[in-house]
């Protein structure tokens, strides 16, 4: 491993999400804030919307963590599951096990743990990461849980994080009454090559880095370019980068290493592709004209059976006449071949 090699404490570019290497983007400092705020405020339902990589995860453990000493939490990730499984889980994160209990018997004991915590002082915030994995009925018992509460203060925060499919069921018509809790939805964009640059030296830096910039300046861009700003994607990068760099005994990551990084994770020469054909058999838009070139902008209309029927005897011509052409070419370097053979004896 580079950590040695490099002067470092520890792994910069892990794949957990440790709070301890967040970097706040101005993006990800603004979700932070409006997640805090919100459960500052008592507004009950919150919203963390993201693509994937984007560092959702890392922001809620780190927003968990500032409340740690003040509120009773949970984190639910096991999303691909029944109401009565997600009752489960979520109990158990509270320490009690429901395994054969029927679904009204754990809504009563969440219920009596809710107002233990709630007399105790304590907040309690509820984590569903990955939630564009629940079924509409699972959000729906979600939606009812939100209904514990007293006439002056929410008795329960819950926080629905997700990939932007989550933001497609909250918009259906079917979870409009869930939509109207959610009073706080942030999102988070990707980081641009300044921020790139500041996120890998912040990174370097919690693991331990003292020395010079570990990346020359010019490079930047290029990472933009191909991780597109996504923190998992640049932690990815940035692994390889190092681990390239210290097998080839350099002591920075210069464009000659990244081009070569950018190379080696380039998956889409790994992508099984169509093979070529010399005759064009891409489907004309009338069968009886010609065939319209393949390229990738024509818009294709699909045959009837009938057109496809035409359209197939127009290759099958084709191939005839390419079968033909290729017999005639052979027979005539053969007859070439044999009248220099002969002139070559008669000599």
């Amino acid at each position: 491993m580079y950590e040695k090699y490099f002067g470092l404490r520890e792994q910069p570019f892990g794949v957990t999400p440790d709070p301890r290497f967040l970097y706040l983007s101005a993006a990800h400092r603004e979700a932070l804030a409006s997640l805090y705020y919100g459960i500052e405020a008592n507004r009950g339902f919150l919203g963390l919307i993201a693509k994937p990589g984007m560092g959702k995860t890392t922001i809620l453990f780190h927003l968990l963590e500032k409340f740690r000493n003040t509120a009773r939490t949970a984190f639910l990730f096991q999303t691909q599951c029944s109401s009565r499984e997600f009752m489960r889980f979520l109990l158990a994160e509270l320490g009690y096990e429901s395994d054969g209990h029927d679904f009204v018997r754990m809504h009563e004991e969440f219920n009596r743990r809710l107002l233990q915590e709630a007399r105790a002082g304590n907040r309690f915030i509820v984590v569903i990461d990955e939630a564009q994995n629940l079924e509409p009925s699972v959000l729906e018992t979600v939606r009812l849980l939100s209904d514990f509460e007293t006439p002056r203060a929410k008795l329960m925060h819950i926080i629905l994080a997700g990939q932007p499919e989550l933001a497609d069921k909250l918009a259906s018509p079917g979870l409009s009454q869930l939509r109207q809790r959610v009073s706080i939805v942030h999102g988070l964009q990707p980081l641009n090559a300044p921020e790139i640059k500041n996120y890998i030296e912040h990174r370097l830096r919690i693991a331990g880095y003292e020395g010079e910039p570990l990346f020359t300046p010019g490079v930047y861009e290029e990472i933009a370019r191909f991780t597109e700003g996504i923190p998992r994607n640049i932690n990815n990068f940035c692994f390889n980068a190092l681990s390239l760099t210290c097998a080839t005994q350099k002591k920075i990551v210069d464009s000659e290493t990244v081009s070569e990084v950018i190379a080696d994770l380039d998956i889409s020469k790994l992508t099984s592709d169509v093979p070529s054909d010399p005759i064009d058999l891409a489907y004309p838009r009338n069968p009886m004209s010609s065939p319209v070139s393949n390229g990738p902008n024509n818009n294709h209309e699909i045959l009837s059976p009938s057109e496809a029927a035409a359209y197939m005897q127009q290759v099958a011509a084709k191939l005839k006449n390419w079968q033909d052409s290729l017999d005639k070419t052979i027979s005539s370097s053969r007859l070439g071949h044999q009248v220099r053979a002969r002139t070559d004896r008669e000599q």
